[in-house]
């Protein structure tokens, strides 16, 4: 390793700093050139489309000698990769096992079903992936670089072609290598893939009233209702105020209607299997069940009506605190401008100051619609006791196309500053982009300082050090997770694959000796470990 300076950097991260001076002076240098180039390619959309979604998958597989396949680590991934898992084996939901009891975990189902409490979108995604590659992840890049063709697209019904192709750009870099939905496994690519359906297919509507963008515009609606169920009444509702203003495109509904029909089947088919009933969804059922995910600030928090693990009652109690007591107007008020901070994942930091020309460029009526629906989206997941940026995943391609708004809007007024705000957008991207492709342990302290810092530099090692022990012991095993009272309840080990019985490794809940050996029993001929992951070190022995 190189020396540190006396400024905390190595020479290493004084050469990035050098090559990133390097190119902006280049892109100046070279401006009139570029700008030609850039135009004549913004026209081209369908090579646009295939750049965009290549370049985003080539970018994050360039980085896998540093930045290897994501290690799944919060609960929401392990139970997305089930529903992956039980998609892989034809069905929607698994039976019942005998011994759910040592099974029990979060977000997952035990009774009427084996089953995820998610709907099917992030599952078809995943076992899409696991079909074409083997691996789940292959479906998260796919979708990546589908977010960012996309987001041009739907850019190319609103902007000029080269504004649409900046905006692709800028959602390269916003939400493609280096961002946490393509660095995990419950992101929110497909739902922002969606709402780009959705937004791109309104202008053209409007335009040409063609059947097709009704259907793209109903793919939209119905790709989204199957991954983000409850935002889907805020998107459907921002279509209905923009299509208002055009009764020729409110006339094609049926065409749409006719494209969500079978997102809906898949979800009254989904909630036979999972829940027993047609109208009870997976998530409505759990909420039941275990009390979590807790409900929405305007209602009372749930209570369980099956009896909790340690854990589970942890986790409900903390989400019930986070719940607290029935919503006031206040509190609403106070929560809402507590989470402006979450949509600065929606911006790269030199688009905060295209934010103000944003505002100028509200005089345009199309401008005035997206500032509403993105309002409406703010107030409407403001309702849920916490916030997730996916949960605002459908309007991606709105932040997007504000950024561009106001870049547009500054660049009438000056256009050196819109071109040096861009500028600094992709040395930005550069220079972190390089860090991460060249990583080595000297420049870990400053990746303390990145944005939103998402990739996986910080692989949960833990569990992967227990998987290469696993991984070494030959034969079929049973597993007993035995948790300390000082076990921190968010780190649960308790997972395991859609056909229990059949897959090489069971992990189950140590209920005590009397108890355990009545699963040992079940599974006679499984070696049986002990894991212990509360030791800094997880150790595993025999049981």
């Amino acid at each position: 390793m190189p020396p540190e300076s006396s400024v905390g950097f190595a020479p290493a991260d004084w050469a990035l700093f050098i090559l990133t001076a390097l190119f902006l002076l280049a892109v100046f240098v070279w401006r009139p050139r570029f700008q030609a180039a850039f135009q004549a390619l913004a026209q081209r959309t369908r090579v646009c489309m295939v750049l965009l979604f290549l370049l985003a998958i080539t970018l994050r597989l360039l980085l896998l000698p540093h930045h290897p396949v994501p290690t799944p680590d919060v609960y929401d991934e392990f139970s997305h990769l089930l529903l992956a898992d039980t998609l892989v084996h034809g069905r929607l939901a698994n039976p019942l096992h005998p011994m759910h009891r040592f099974f029990e975990t979060f977000f997952v189902l035990q009774q009427p079903t084996y089953s995820s409490i998610y709907p099917l979108g992030l599952g078809i995604e995943l076992a899409l992936g696991r079909l074409i590659s083997g691996t789940p992840w292959t479906g998260v890049l796919i979708v990546a670089g589908a977010l960012c063709a996309s987001c041009y697209w739907m850019l190319r019904g609103w902007v000029s072609p080269a504004w649409a192709l900046l905006g692709g750009m800028l959602a390269l870099m916003e939400f493609g290598p280096l961002c946490q939905w393509t660095n995990s496994y419950w992101g929110g690519s497909l739902a922002a893939t969606a709402g780009c359906l959705v937004f791109g297919a309104l202008p053209r509507l409007r335009l040409r009233s063609r059947p097709r963008d009704a259907v793209v515009l109903g793919l939209g609606v119905g790709v989204h209702m199957i991954t983000r169920q409850f935002e889907t009444v805020f998107l459907v509702l921002a279509v209905l105020i923009y299509l208002a203003r055009s009764p020729q495109a409110l006339k094609l509904w049926r065409f749409a209607a006719l494209a969500v029909l079978p997102f809906a089947v898949l979800i009254l088919l989904q909630n036979r299997a999972v829940t027993r009933s047609w109208i009870t969804l997976p998530e409505q059922l759990s909420q039941y069940q275990y009390g979590v995910p807790t409900s929405l600030t305007i209602e009372a928090s749930p209570t369980p009506h099956v009896p909790l693990t340690p854990q589970q009652e942890t986790d409900y109690r903390a989400q019930t605190l986070t719940h607290g007591p029935t919503d006031t107007p206040i509190k609403f008020l106070l929560r809402l401008e507590y989470r402006v901070r979450y949509y600065r994942f929606f911006f790269l930091p030199p688009l905060y100051l295209a934010l103000i020309g944003f505002l100028f460029a509200l005089k345009e009526k199309p401008l005035r619609w997206v500032a509403l629906t993105l309002a409406i989206f703010a107030l409407g997941t403001n309702l849920f006791p916490y916030l997730l940026v996916h949960y605002l995943a459908a309007v991606t391609c709105l932040f997007i196309l504000a950024s561009i708004a106001g870049l547009r809007q500054i660049s009438r007024f000056n256009a050196e500053i819109a071109f040096v705000l861009i500028v600094l957008c992709l040395g930005e991207f550069m220079f972190w982009y390089t860090l991460h492709l060249f990583e080595t342990p000297s420049v870990y302290s400053l990746l303390d300082y990145e944005t939103w810092d998402a990739i996986n530099h910080r692989n949960p090692q833990r569990r992967i050090e227990v998987q290469r022990q696993i991984d070494a012991i030959s034969g079929d095993l049973l597993v007993f997770v035995r948790y300390s009272a000082r076990h921190i309840y968010q780190e649960e080990w308790v997972w395991n694959k859609a056909d229990i019985d059949n897959a090489r490794v069971v992990y189950a809940r140590d209920l005590g000796a009397e108890e355990d050996q009545k699963l040992i029993a079940y599974y006679p001929k499984r070696k049986v470990l002990l894991l212990e992951p509360d030791f800094a070190n997880p150790k595993l022995s025999s049981y």
